[in-house]
């Protein structure tokens, strides 16, 4: 049996308390300093481009795991880098994959999974193309663009670093990689999510896909027309044959595709509003409780922001240039 190895990158926005700010780079910077030999290399930070560029510099922010052979044990090195996180970060921590107040195509926030060490690469393509559309349901987590409901994903319609399935796999902006930097393949198309369970019961979904000895259709035009169709409308029926295949390789409850993570952040919006969720997203990510908590007042402070500059992304920078170059 092959030994598969997973990685996971996970990016979140730190909101005071509705945006991001440049004090998310302090944060970092403590982060780092705690640990410069791990999270030199297992952070990042990301900001917004063009346009979006008016309604503030800031995006989210990235920590990700080692790689393991084990589920639990990435899932075990995920929750202590979480707990980390919350440990030197005062702000809301809100995986979600698009703020709620604009339409800003940049500022998005994902969780991508590295997946090697399978004996057949055309194969493992393939399998998970077929499956992914479904696959991504478990994590839909972007309902609200602009202050208004969108669907279950605007991140997935429409950010600018993921997209449509190309011939050229090692495209980066796409939902499915093969990453030219790490040799792995990357599936960049899911949501941050708070819930845990749910990260490992996809992990375990795309374990069982790539370790079946049979082969799926996986056909490049039929997932560009259901993934634009899934992002907006969810678990519609074109999904139907495929969770069924998925259930003779993993049993899983139908629910768990129907009621994505997207549908518990428009009910709780819509009651409300934009602060009470990003509450209980950043209670969901520290303490594991989906329940909106009292938010108390922040302030900006240049100080922080200079120091996270100097703290953080100038000692960062070598290895982002590094890291850009290789993935181009």
């Amino acid at each position: 049996m092959a030994a598969l190895l997973f990685g996971l990158e996970e990016e979140v926005f730190i909101t005071e308390p509705e945006r991001p700010t440049l004090q998310s780079l302090y944060y970092l910077s403590r982060l780092l300093w705690q640990d410069p030999a791990d999270y030199y290399t297992h952070t990042a930070c990301n900001f917004t481009r063009g346009k979006d560029l008016r309604f503030g510099l800031m995006s989210g922010i990235e920590i990700s795991t080692g790689t393991f052979r084990n589920i639990p044990d990435l899932l075990a090195d995920l929750r202590r880098r979480r707990r980390e996180l919350a440990g030197v970060c005062p702000g809301l921590i809100v995986p979600v994959g698009h703020l709620f107040d604009r339409e800003e195509p940049t500022n998005v926030s994902g969780m991508h999974v590295h997946i090697s060490g399978f004996p057949d690469r055309e194969r493992a393509y393939r399998n998970l193309v077929y499956f992914l559309p479904l696959l991504a349901l478990l994590s839909v987590n972007s309902p609200i663009a602009g202050n208004r409901f969108y669907g279950c994903s605007y991140r997935w319609a429409e950010a600018f670093a993921i997209g449509p399935l190309r011939e050229d796999r090692r495209y980066r902006f796409q939902d499915l990689i093969e990453s030219k930097r790490l040799g792995t393949l990357e599936i960049r198309v899911f949501d941050p999510v708070w819930d845990l369970d749910r990260i490992r019961i996809l992990l375990e979904c795309i374990q069982a896909i790539l370790l079946v000895d049979a082969d799926y259709p996986g056909d490049i035009e039929v997932y560009n027309r259901l993934r634009l169709k899934a992002a907006k409308e969810g678990y519609v029926e074109e999904l139907r044959p495929i969770y069924r295949e998925l259930t003779r390789l993993l049993p899983l409850p139908e629910d768990l595709f129907r009621h994505p993570p997207a549908e518990a952040v428009k009910d709780l919006w819509l009651r409300q509003g934009t602060l009470a969720v990003y509450s209980a997203l950043d209670n969901g990510y520290r303490n594991g409780l989906f329940v909106p908590r009292p938010v108390k007042p922040y302030k900006v402070r240049w100080p922080l922001m200079i120091a996270g500059f100097c703290g953080y992304y100038l000692p960062k920078m070598p290895y982002n240039l590094k890291k850009v170059w290789s993935e181009w």
